[in-house]
């Protein structure tokens, strides 16, 4: 039992935090929070919190339930499509609109806790890429490990998933004197819509084409 811990968490966290580490809708949104200092925690913690469940679901059969209603992956990726394009235009008219870019914003007097939190919800569970990387890749690693490796492997995915995180929230302050002036808003803001625009695109195009016939 103990001989399998380590090679599990060990698996389990290398498996998670090389597929998290990307340029991803999640991602960009927990850095522009960071950046704006602005509720910072509670969407580090959500976000972690998320990753580390929805793996532990896939690792005790959640990958059954989406295997046996396949109709499910469509709808959740037109889902996910429409909300990256609503948050694509959102950031570029930011990124249009200078008075949407004063310095003010950098120190989070903004958005209410709710509206972050809803964002967040929606950037985590609106995704299809989550579900397909926790639940179903991830998940079907981890079903395999034995008996107690179980258990580790899901601490290793939770653990690198908390930090990478943290990380990306709380590191993005480092670049707050550069975020300071407007012009570098503008720019994070049309990255931002770009990045959203180009993976909306992406998702749509996978919806699409599961749910037109052949």
């Amino acid at each position: 039992m103990a001989s399998s811990f380590l090679p599990s968490f060990t698996t389990g966290f290398a498996l998670s935090l090389g597929l998290i580490v990307a340029i991803g809708a999640q991602n960009a949104f927990v850095l522009r929070q960071g950046l704006r200092r602005e509720h910072v925690l509670p969407v580090v913690l959500f976000c972690a919190a998320a990753d580390a469940l929805l793996v532990a679901f896939g690792v005790v059969g959640m990958g059954r339930v989406l295997d046996r209603l396949p109709v499910l992956a469509p709808v959740l990726t037109m889902g996910g499509a429409l909300f990256l394009f609503a948050y694509a235009a959102l950031a570029w008219r930011r990124a249009l609109n200078p008075g949407a870019l004063h310095a003010s914003c950098a120190a989070g007097a903004g958005s209410p806790l709710s509206r972050v939190m809803a964002q967040t919800v929606a950037f985590t569970l609106l995704n299809p890429h989550v579900y397909v990387d926790t639940v179903l890749l991830v998940g079907a690693v981890g079903a395999q490990q034995p008996g107690a490796g179980k258990a580790a492997f899901v601490a290793g995915s939770a653990l690198a998933s908390a930090g990478w995180f943290a990380t990306l929230g709380a590191g993005a302050r480092l670049l707050a004197p550069l975020f300071a002036r407007p012009a570098a808003w503008r720019w994070l803001d049309a990255l931002v819509g770009s990045v959203m625009l180009v993976l909306g695109g992406l998702l749509a195009g996978q919806g699409l084409s599961a749910l037109l016939p052949r």
